[in-house]
């Protein structure tokens, strides 16, 4: 597979072109807090079915996360946590540090976090989402980090893709710009990259098997302007599966 950079034809010239395939599959069933890989995940409209499903919100309305902003508050120890949605329910399970269920999840965040004004909520007027439905990154990227900051422990976890693509040997890291106003096919799915994913210091905090380390997004912003990998909207619904080659398509 041949990674076909900008510099060399047109954008009306490209064709499909298959630029890796589906290594691993993210569903981040509560905001915020540990995800869960799949083998194989839906998306429709909305981005993977069951992903960002509930967040832990305050008595103020916002929602639980790594930064404060007018939507979001900060609460430390959240990525510490996991979450899993079961087959065949639509109710996400939330996971205690050692990634034990907890049997009442509102009291278990409560005495966690040492607040009594959290809950699990689902999505109302406030999305659940940063900004776009549907995140993705490349292996390239990825490894491109992990030699930015030898000495701290990297995997996909600190960037929370729903998609990790690997691409072939030789391929450049930040290949993902280059998508930006193209489709893909995956699976029968279709989705449409519109912008570089924004980083912010999510990136450095701790969760299980990775310490806490700005050594990351101090990278990123040096090198890449504080973006690192991709967000899509969902063209047509479908499934996508681990293994699943994502062919390019042309602008527009």
């Amino acid at each position: 597979m041949e990674v076909i950079g900008p510099q060399e034809i047109g954008p009306q010239e490209i064709g499909p072109q298959e630029i890796g395939v589906v290594e691993r599959v993210w569903r981040y069933p509560i905001k915020s807090v540990g995800g869960e890989l799949l083998r194989q995940a839906d998306v429709d409209a909305r981005g993977v079915v069951g992903d960002r499903r509930l967040a832990v919100r305050d008595g103020r309305g916002k929602l639980g996360s790594g930064k404060s902003t007018r939507r979001f508050t900060r609460m430390d120890g959240l990525l510490r946590l996991g979450s899993r949605l079961p087959p065949g329910t639509d109710e996400p399970v939330l996971l205690d540090v050692d990634g034990n269920p907890t049997p009442d999840a509102n009291r278990f965040l409560r005495t966690y976090l040492n607040r009594d004004d959290v809950e699990l909520a689902r999505e109302g007027e406030i999305s659940h989402f940063d900004e776009l439905p549907v995140s993705v990154l490349t292996t390239a990227t990825l490894d491109w980090i992990r030699a930015a900051v030898p000495d701290v422990p990297v995997d996909e976890r600190r960037f929370r893709p729903n998609l990790l693509v690997r691409t072939p040997p030789g391929c450049p890291p930040f290949v993902e710009d280059d998508w930006l106003g193209r489709s893909a096919g995956i699976g029968s799915a279709r989705l449409t990259f519109v912008r570089s994913s924004e980083r912010c210091v999510m990136v450095n905090l701790a969760q299980r098997g990775l310490p806490h380390s700005s050594d990351v997004l101090r990278a990123i912003a040096a090198t890449h302007d504080n973006c690192l990998g991709v967000l899509a909207t969902v063209a047509s619904a479908g499934s996508i599966t681990v293994g699943d080659p994502l062919v390019l398509t042309s602008h527009g």
